[in-house]
C-alpha cells in the first residue's frame, strides 16, 4: 500500500488516490508519511476524510504531528482534536509547543480544559499520564438488559467496552464485569451478582513500569486506575502499555550504551543535541580509564622484564568486558521482566559464581592451548590463562550483581551496562594480571 501511495502522489493522481484511501487502514497510510517529505505529507493528509484523518493522526510521529498542526487550519485541528480519544489527546499535547496547547485549551470547554490541565499536571511517566477518561461504568443496582441499553448508548465515544466498570454513588470502584458476561447471561439478573470484586487495580502515581509489569503478570486488557481514595479516575488500555513498552526498551538500549535518553526520533533529532547525550558518558568513561593507565605505568619494570606480557593485555580486557557485560545484561533485563527481585542478590551471585567457573575453566584451557601451539613460554601461557580465568569470574559476578546494586539505590539498572561494566573489569583484570606475573614469572 505505501508503494501505491507514494507512486499515486508523484504522478498527480490525487483524486484515484482519495479514492484508494478511503478502503486502506489507517496504520497502513500513516506509514506511507515517513518516505515522504513534509510537502507530500500535508498533500495526503488534506486528502484523507475527516474520520480517517483522525485515525491516521493518532498512528504519526511527534514530528509528523508538528508538520501538520504547523500547516493546516486550526478550525480543522480542533476538529481532529475533538475525535481523538483522550489519552491519545495528551500525548498529542505532551508533544506540542506552549502556543498549540493554549489554542486548544482556548476551545475546550471548562470540563475538558480542567481535565486536561489535571492530566498535564500528573508525573510523567506515571498511571495518571497515561489513562484515559473513556470506560463505560455501571451501578450495581442495575439489571443486565439495563446495562447493556447503558453501553449502547454511552459506548459509541469509549475507547473499550469490553470491561466496564461499577461505581457506587461517591464513584468508588466496587467491582468490574465483561461485556461478555452482560450478553450471554439473563436480562433480570443485578449487576451486583455477577460483579468480579476481586480486580487488578494501580493508582494515578504508579510508575508506567510496574504498570506494565501488572498487565505482564495477569494477563490484562485494561487496569482500572484509582486515587488514594479508591474513586474511579480513569483506565489504561494494552495498546497504550506496549508503547510504554516500546518506549522503556528504547531507553534502556540508550543507557546501556552509555548515552542519556532521548525521545525524538533519530532521523528527526539535532546534530548537536545527539552529540550532547553522548558526550557526558563518553568523556566520563575516558576520564575513568586513567585508572588503567595509572595502572600500567605502576607496572612498567614488569611490562619492561617480559615485554610479551603486553600483547596478551587487549585480549584479557576485552574478554573480561564481554563477560561482565553478558551478565549484566541478563540480569538488567531479568529486573525489567520482574524475574529477579532485590532480595535475590545471593542467589544471582552463587549462580553467577558457578556460571563463571565453568566458562572461566572453558576459556581459559583454550588459551593455554592455543598460546603453547602458538609457541609461548609455558610460564607466561600459565600466567595468563590463570588470569583470564581469575578475571572471567570477578566479571561474571560483578556483571551481575551490580545491577541490583544500583537498584538498591534506586538506580536504573541499565547504567550497569556494557561500558561501565567494561571500565570495572578493565581495571580489575589488569591489577590481577600484574600481580600474577609478578608472582609467576618474575
Amino acid at each position: 500500500m505505501n508503494e501505491r501511495i507514494i507512486q499515486l502522489i508523484n504522478e498527480k493522481k490525487f483524486s484515484i488516490l482519495k479514492e484508494e484511501l478511503n478502503e486502506a487502514m489507517a496504520v497502513d497510510i500513516a506509514e506511507a508519511f515517513e518516505e515522504l517529505d513534509k510537502k507530500n505529507s500535508i498533500i495526503l493528509f488534506r486528502l484523507l476524510s475527516k474520520d480517517l484523518a483522525v485515525d491516521v493522526f493518532s498512528y504519526l510521529s511527534g514530528q509528523q504531528r508538528k508538520d501538520i498542526v504547523d500547516a493546516i487550519h486550526e478550525t480543522k485541528l480542533n476538529e481532529i482534536i475533538d475525535e481523538l480519544y483522550f489519552d491519545d489527546m495528551i500525548d498529542f499535547l505532551e508533544e506540542m509547543p506552549a502556543n498549540v496547547v493554549k489554542k486548544i485549551l482556548v476551545n475546550a470547554t471548562d470540563e475538558e480544559r480542567k481535565l486536561i490541565n489535571q492530566f498535564l499536571n500528573y508525573p510523567e511517566n506515571s498511571a495518571g499520564s497515561l489513562m484515559t477518561i473513556e470506560y463505560v461504568d455501571l451501578k450495581k443496582e442495575m439489571t443486565v438488559k439495563e446495562a447493556l441499553e447503558h453501553i449502547k448508548k454511552t459506548g459509541v465515544d469509549k475507547e473499550t467496552i469490553y470491561t466496564c466498570y461499577v461505581l457506587n454513588e461517591k464513584r468508588k470502584l466496587e467491582g468490574i464485569v465483561s461485556l461478555r458476561k452482560l450478553v450471554l447471561l439473563e436480562d433480570n439478573l443485578l449487576v451486583e451478582e455477577i460483579m468480579n470484586e476481586d480486580y487488578i487495580s494501580c493508582t494515578t502515581l504508579d510508575d508506567q513500569e510496574e504498570v506494565t509489569l501488572l498487565f505482564k503478570k495477569y494477563d490484562l486488557l485494561t487496569v482500572p486506575v484509582v486515587d488514594k481514595e479508591a474513586r474511579l479516575v480513569g483506565i489504561i488500555t494494552i495498546d497504550d502499555i506496549v508503547d510504554v513498552i516500546d518506549q522503556e526498551n528504547t531507553e534502556d538500549f540508550q543507557k546501556m550504551a552509555a548515552m542519556e535518553p532521548n525521545d525524538e526520533e533519530y532521523l528527526y533529532s539535532n546534530v548537536f543535541s545527539l552529540a550532547r547525550r553522548r558526550i557526558v558518558w563518553l568523556a566520563l568513561l575516558m576520564v575513568t580509564a586513567t585508572l588503567t593507565e595509572m595502572i600500567i605505568g605502576r607496572f612498567e619494570s614488569t611490562l619492561a622484564a617480559i615485554t610479551v606480557l603486553a600483547a596478551s593485555i587487549p585480549m584479557l580486557m576485552d574478554t573480561a568486558g564481554n563477560a561482565g557485560a553478558q551478565s549484566s545484561t541478563l540480569i538488567i533485563r531479568g529486573i525489567a521482566l520482574g524475574e529477579v527481585e532485590l532480595t535475590d542478590y545471593i542467589k544471582v551471585f552463587w549462580k553467577e559464581f558457578r556460571v563463571s567457573s565453568i566458562v572461566g575453566i572453558a576459556l581459559a584451557s583454550i588459551n593455554l592451548i592455543r598460546m603453547l601451539l602458538l609457541g609461548s613460554e609455558a610460564s607466561v601461557a600459565f600466567t595468563v590463562s590463570i588470569t583470564l580465568l581469575i578475571t572471567i569470574m570477578m566479571a561474571k559476578v560483578v556483571g551481575g550483581t551490580l545491577p541490583i546494586v544500583a537498584k538498591k539505590l534506586r538506580l536504573d539498572p541499565a547504567i550497569m551496562a556494557g561500558p561501565l561494566i567494561t571500565t570495572i573489569v578493565d581495571v580489575m583484570a589488569l591489577l590481577v594480571y600484574f600481580n600474577i606475573a609478578g608472582v609467576l614469572i618474575l
